[in-house]
């Protein structure tokens, strides 16, 4: 199957539902995210805020949020920690991309098929952490 090229950086700026389900291998359990992402121009691309709903078996539910920066440069897009950080990588010739976090490996991989829905999963190894997250992302009606 080919995958459709990555969008522009500028594609991904708005409100965004965010579904995410977290396959923990070790427990053997799953946890469910339901929240929002957007994306909010800033200094020099977009700024990334997503918050929601943390759903883990035997936990009561809990609010959770993150952030990135994400900018373009050279036909790749660039995703940091909120920090200024490097997280990873990815454009038209890979949309995959591995970041190590010692002792812990995560691979992500895009998928823009479907776009402007579009899926990033992850996939976390590590001594003590084996899971899977599929991030389902689809733009809330405006």
């Amino acid at each position: 199957m080919k995958t459709q090229t990555a969008p522009r950086l500028g594609d991904f700026e708005g409100d965004w539902a965010l579904s995410r389900r977290i396959v923990d291998h070790l427990a053997g359990s799953i946890g469910h995210f339901e929240g929002t992402a957007v994306f909010t121009p800033d200094r020099c691309g977009l700024a990334y805020h997503e918050t929601g709903r943390l759903s883990l078996p035997g936990h009561p539910p809990m609010t959770a949020e993150r952030r990135y920066h994400w900018r373009e440069e050279d036909g790749q897009l660039i995703i940091e920690f909120d920090d200024g950080r490097f997280f990873h990588s990815f454009g038209n010739t890979t949309q995959s991309a591995t970041h190590w976090c010692d002792p812990d490996t995560y691979r992500v991989c895009y998928d823009f098929n479907a776009w402007p829905v579009w899926q990033s999963t992850w996939d976390v190894s590590g001594p003590r952490k084996a899971y899977e997250m599929i991030n389902s992302f689809r733009p809330l009606a405006g």
